[in-house]
């Protein structure tokens, strides 16, 4: 059973609807590894996702079916979330304990905010500002922390002893931010403060099976979320209801991105070491 506000929510949320959609492959089982993640569209229209081909890389892809090694990272350096801000890509490397930023035009690590005190970046949001929300799990103990970087990469522990901190995102107008917790199953909300601290944490929505992985808002302020095992993206409100259903091929989603235009979703699935597209209707 899901659990809204003691709401029970389980025929939207995960069986079939006619709000259900359905997916198609856009980059073949077996193209990337399994440590496939960290989808998002740059700037110049393609699709980047981690460890194509081999682990420790960046791939583009430029259309159907056709990807390429854009980046091998340093040794050491694995991704697990992208995301561009003012033309620049931002690489959380979990196993570097770093935050990259890149210059897409040369490829080149410009700055890399370091810190040893974290578990491994696993997602980050980005801020207008260019403030840095980082989720920080530790798989080994079920537990997990929230990190924010200035622009100046000065580390901030905004919260300790979470559960299994895990996908991160802001709202449209930066007000709010959303938290999930994996292995918890649930999805936390809270306000933006005008310093970049977070306050009034709430429960947005709680589930009894299956995991959460990455997550993205649209400009709506709806958010997508991946279900790890579930095999599903479920599209919610800002309240917290379950508005459609996206049924996807593979049971393994580890994160979703939507298209400039918002017409479009991609997600990366673990086992199938594919990327997944479907339509979002708009």
């Amino acid at each position: 059973m899901i659990n809204f506000f003691g709401a029970s929510i389980l025929a939207l949320a995960i069986a079939g609807s006619a709000a259900d959609t359905q997916t198609t492959d856009w980059m073949p089982e077996g193209s990337f590894t399994s440590g496939v993640e960290g989808p998002v569209v740059g700037p110049d229209g393609s699709l980047y996702a981690v460890n194509f081909s081999h682990q420790g890389t960046i791939g583009r892809v430029t259309e159907k079916g056709r990807g390429e090694v854009w980046l091998q990272l340093p040794e050491g350096s694995t991704g697990n979330s992208l995301r561009f801000h003012n033309g620049l890509m931002y690489v959380a490397d979990y196993t570097g304990h770093n935050v990259l930023q890149i210059d897409p035009a040369t490829r080149k690590i410009l700055r890399k905010f370091h810190n040893p005190e974290m578990h491994q970046p696993n997602d980050i949001a980005i801020a207008q500002d260019g403030t840095i929300y980082a989720s920080d799990p530790d798989w080994a103990n079920n537990s997990g922390q929230l990190w924010r970087i200035s622009p100046e990469g000065a580390f901030t522990l905004l919260e300790r002893n979470m559960g299994t901190t895990n996908g991160i995102e802001l709202s449209p107008d930066g007000r709010k931010l959303y938290l999930n917790e994996s292995v918890q199953r649930r999805v936390w909300v809270y306000d933006v403060l005008d310093n970049g601290d977070v306050a009034n944490k709430k429960l947005l929505l709680e589930f009894d099976d299956f995991g959460l992985d990455g997550m993205q808002t649209d400009v709506e302020g709806n958010l997508y979320i991946t279900r790890y095992g579930a095999g599903v993206v479920l599209k919610v409100s800002p309240t917290g209801e379950v508005l459609s259903t996206v049924r996807l091929t593979g049971q393994h989603p580890t994160n979703v991105a939507l298209s400039d235009d918002e017409k479009t979703g991609y997600v990366t699935m673990q086992k199938r070491g594919a990327i997944e597209r479907f339509s979002t209707g708009r």
